[in-house]
């Protein structure tokens, strides 16, 4: 650990990117293998989520990701009414139950964990090393588009088609405005993790359907274009730390 805590202390876009990469190559990997309803996924992401967990326990790094705080004010962010509308938007055409529990739970737990690793690792690590070098507003076009193309490794692994991924490309990019936004003017990642987590885990119980899908992408770009530049005339509380 200690020289994983050197590495940050070096160099914390570096660190970010290799958590990045390994994260795709071993994770993407592992999920076009055995899907994300097997216990091999499940323990995957549970270690890494354990890894990133006490990383930001032992280096005290709470308060720097927004992890030690809910945001104050919540009415100044709409309640962040918007984020939870598409929080919702895999359930919106139908739910389904096919398959059996114990496959159920584990990928629950592992799209629960999702939520949480891939929060820390394009908000929060990748994030905040970007701001100091290329401020603030490029920092978060980056980090949301860099979470939007971390999806093609949907179409490599084999879990996804071509078309497919390039939709869910958009809509991840959509959602990674309005994340990225969220936490920068509220200082919290907590509501955005949640908010991730049950959006992969509503997916697990989402029945298809082509008219509800296409209508969760353009509500997704809707909001996105509205609230984001409503959250945009707010002060930043993600950069006081």
């Amino acid at each position: 650990m200690k020289a994983i805590s050197d590495l940050y202390k070096k160099n914390e876009l570096a660190f970010a990117i290799i958590l990045i990469v390994i994260y795709c190559v071993v994770f993407g990997s592992l999920r076009g293998n055995f899907g994300d309803s097997s216990i091999i996924c499940t323990a995957a992401i549970a270690a890494l989520a354990v890894f990133i967990w006490l990383f930001v326990r032992i280096n005290s790094l709470e308060s720097k990701y927004g992890l030690d705080r809910w945001p104050a004010d919540w009415e100044k962010y709409l309640w962040f009414v918007p984020m939870w509308i598409l929080t919702s938007g895999n359930l919106w055409g139908g739910v389904s139950f096919r398959g059996g529990l114990p496959g159920k739970l584990f990928a629950l737990i592992t799209m629960a964990l999702v939520g949480f690793v891939e929060e820390m690792l394009f908000r929060g690590f990748l994030y905040k090393a970007m701001i100091p070098s290329m401020g603030v507003k490029k920092a978060t076009i980056v980090a949301a588009l860099t979470f939007a193309a971390g999806h093609i490794i949907n179409l490599l692994n084999g879990h996804q088609d071509l078309i497919a991924t390039l939709i869910q490309i958009v809509f991840a990019a959509s959602l990674g405005f309005v994340f990225t936004m969220a936490y920068l003017k509220s200082g919290s990642l907590r509501p955005v993790i949640i908010a991730h987590s049950l959006i992969d885990m509503f997916a697990v119980f989402a029945r298809y359907s082509r008219i509800a899908d296409w209508a969760y992408i353009i509500a997704s770009i809707v909001l996105a274009a509205l609230y984001c530049p409503y959250l945009a005339k707010l002060e930043d509380k993600a950069l006081e730390k």
